[in-house]
C-alpha cells in the first residue's frame, strides 16, 4: 500500500517549520558509550521550543493553514507536549487554540499550555474519549483538528529531527526513537531510510505500554487499554492508522524497557550529560543504555524526544 508520507514531504516540512522550530543540538558522551558499548549521538529535542519534538509536526500543519482556517482556530488533544506545541504555533499565526488534556496530565504541561493563551478542556482518560471531545468542538466551531501523530503533515514535521541528526552525525548503523502513536518514528524512519537505505530502525516503548510492539508482532494494530507508565507521553493505546504501515515497512524491532530502567536513564542523562529528559523522551536512551539493541551496531542516533517534567516528579526519582 502507498505510505502516508515520502522523504520529499519531510524535506518540505524542514523548510516550512524554520520560523518556529529550533535546530536542536546533537550531543555525545564517552561515558555513555563506554557503558552501552555503542557510539551514541543524542538528538536533543528536549531543547526544542515547547520542550519537545512536537513543535515540528504542529508547526508544519499550522503554518500550512489558509487564512480562513486560521480565523476558525485549531483544536488538539494531548497529555502535554503536543498541547504546548499547538498552542505556541497557533499563537504565532494568530489562531485560537482549544486543547483537550487529561485531568491527570503533569501540572507543568497544563500550565505551560495555558500560558500560551490556549483554552484547556480537561477529561478523565479512564472514562472519556479525547477524540470524541475534540470532534465535538471541531463540529461546533469549524476549527481545524491538529492530531498528535496520525496525520501526514504531523508525521513529516516530526521526521525533520532525523533529517537534522543525520546531516550532523554522518552515516549511522541505527536510529532509535520513542514510540507513542508512531508519528515521530514514522517520520524519522522515512527520511533516514531515504538518506541511508542500510540504516536499521528501532522504536522504544515501556514494557507496560507496549501497543506498537504487540501490533508489529501481530501484523495489525493492537489496542493496549489504559497503559500505566511513568512515560505519560507514551500512553497512547494503539499506533495510528497512518503511522503503523510506515512502521511495518521500516522498523526492525521495538525495544521494551522497564520503569526502573527509564528512571535510571533519566538520572544518568541529567547527572552525566547535564540534560533533563522526561521519562517519555528517555526510553530510547534507556534501550541503548541497557543493551536492548541487537549485536552488530557500532553507532546509533538516539532521539531524546522531550524534557518537560514536573520538579516534584524529578525529585521522586
Amino acid at each position: 500500500m502507498e505510505l502516508a508520507i515520502q522523504a520529499a514531504d519531510v524535506r518540505r516540512a524542514a523548510e516550512r517549520i524554520h520560523p518556529l522550530a529550533r535546530r536542536t543540538p546533537v550531543l555525545t558522551s564517552t561515558g555513555f558509550d563506554a557503558r552501552a558499548g555503542v557510539r551514541a549521538f543524542f538528538k536533543c529535542e528536549n531543547l526544542q521550543r515547547g520542550g519537545a519534538f512536537k513543535m515540528r509536526g504542529a508547526a508544519n500543519l499550522i503554518l500550512s493553514l489558509a487564512p480562513d482556517a486560521i480565523k476558525r482556530g485549531v483544536v488538539a488533544y494531548s497529555s502535554g507536549n503536543h498541547a504546548q506545541a499547538v498552542a505556541i504555533a497557533a499563537r504565532h499565526v494568530g489562531a485560537r487554540a482549544t486543547i483537550v488534556m487529561p485531568a491527570d496530565a503533569p501540572r507543568t504541561k497544563i500550565d505551560a499550555t495555558s500560558a500560551q493563551g490556549a483554552t484547556i478542556v480537561t477529561y478523565n482518560r479512564l472514562t472519556e474519549e479525547r477524540e470524541r471531545i475534540a470532534a465535538d468542538i471541531v463540529e461546533r466551531t469549524g476549527a481545524t483538528l491538529v492530531p498528535p501523530f496520525d496525520h501526514p503533515m504531523i508525521m513529516a514535521g516530526q521526521g525533520t529531527a532525523a533529517l537534522e541528526l543525520l546531516g550532523e552525525s554522518g552515516p549511522l548503523d541505527a536510529l532509535i526513537a520513542p514510540v507513542g502513536g508512531g508519528g515521530l518514528l514514522a517520520g524519522c524512519a522515512t527520511i533516514a531510510k531515504a538518506i541511508e537505505p542500510a540504516i536499521r530502525i528501532f522504536g522504544a516503548e515501556p514494557e507496560s505500554a507496549n501497543d506498537t510492539y504487540l501490533s508489529l508482532r501481530a501484523g495489525e494494530r493492537v489496542t493496549a487499554p489504559h497503559p500505566d507508565t511513568i512515560a505519560d507521553g507514551l500512553r497512547t493505546p494503539r499506533p495510528g492508522a497512518l503511522t503503523f504501515p510506515v512502521l511495518q515497512q521500516f522498523t526492525e524491532a521495538i525495544a521494551l524497557v522497564s520503569e526502573d530502567e527509564i528512571r535510571e536513564t533519566v538520572k544518568y542523562l541529567l547527572l552525566r550529560l547535564r540534560v533533563l529528559v522526561e521519562p517519555s523522551g528517555a526510553v530510547s536512551a534507556a534501550a541503548v543504555l541497557f543493551g536492548k539493541l541487537p549485536p552488530g551496531i557500532a553507532s546509533v542516533g538516539v532521539i531524546l524526544s522531550g524534557g518537560n517534567m514536573d520538579f516534584a516528579q524529578l525529585a521522586g526519582f
